[in-house]
């Protein structure tokens, strides 16, 4: 209950030495004190990220050390922004980044090479390693290849002498790079694997040998020659594939149209 102010007021007088002592001015609050270090402190960071934003990052890239000799985390499968090659060289992209990226680049694009239907016919054989190739290992992986398709892999799509596919038939034959992996990088050799799918068989109707994928990974072992990255050497193991899945197949016409229709990609990590 508030008191009337028509109730008598009462006054203390104090003695001057038991006056309390004058008041200072007002004290810094610490919790606005708080809150300025944390605003500054938030204005820091987020100066020191966009001052980093665009430098690379020491851990990402390749899959081991520059040595090889150790297993660093995997690449990330997101493009990283940097333009596929505007050269080529008898159709086949060329002058990738003297870097672990370029050799990935460069090692996707190869395998498509190497998987495309041109290698049926020994002049488009010889031409796409006279081109991949580090000239020193040329003869060698081109006598190699000559040797595996003698073998009756033309003979068993019913190919003729330069790959030509019987009558009324198309022959298929296309390698899709799914990603790829620095096995061992240095400055001056490489080796990536590159996981694939591949496509093969006779496209149209009257096939005995119907378009079929494949699931591989190529692994190529490069060397930086003449400012390019080169193929020394290769090899192929089949897997890993993944389930197939529940769709319908196309018929023998779709298959032969859409490799007609739809073309090839030049790749960059």
């Amino acid at each position: 209950m508030s008191l009337s102010d028509d109730q008598p007021h009462t006054r203390t007088r104090l003695p001057v030495g038991d006056l309390p002592p004058p008041q200072p001015g007002r004290q810094p609050r610490p919790l606005r004190t708080l809150l300025t270090v944390m605003g500054i402190l938030v204005l820091l960071v987020v100066a020191i990220s966009f001052a980093n934003r665009d430098k690379p990052d020491p851990h990402r890239g390749s899959g081991t050390a520059a040595d090889g000799s150790g297993g660093g985390k995997a690449a990330p499968t997101a493009a990283t922004g940097q333009r596929p090659v505007d050269t080529t060289s008898n159709g086949i992209p060329a002058g990738f980044p003297h870097t672990d990226q370029g050799a990935q680049s460069a090692a996707a694009n190869y395998a498509v090479a190497l998987g495309s239907a041109g290698m049926f016919d020994a002049d488009t054989r010889h031409s796409v390693i006279d081109t991949l190739a580090d000239p020193a290992a040329a003869d060698a992986l081109r006598n190699r290849l000559d040797s595996a398709f003698a073998q009756g892999a033309a003979a068993k799509y019913g190919l003729g002498e330069h790959g030509t596919a019987p009558a009324g038939l198309t022959f298929i034959s296309r390698t899709i790079p799914v990603g790829t992996k620095v096995e061992q990088y240095g400055d001056a050799a490489a080796r990536v694997a590159v996981w694939s799918s591949g496509l093969i068989g006779l496209a149209g109707q009257g096939s005995t040998q119907p378009v079929a994928e494949n699931w591989f990974t190529l692994t190529l072992s490069l060397r930086w020659v003449g400012n390019d990255w080169k193929v020394v050497d290769f090899h192929q193991q089949p897997g890993p594939a993944p389930v197939n899945g529940d769709q319908q197949a196309a018929n023998a016409d779709e298959i032969k149209s859409a490799a007609e229709q739809y073309g090839g990609f030049r790749y960059a990590r």
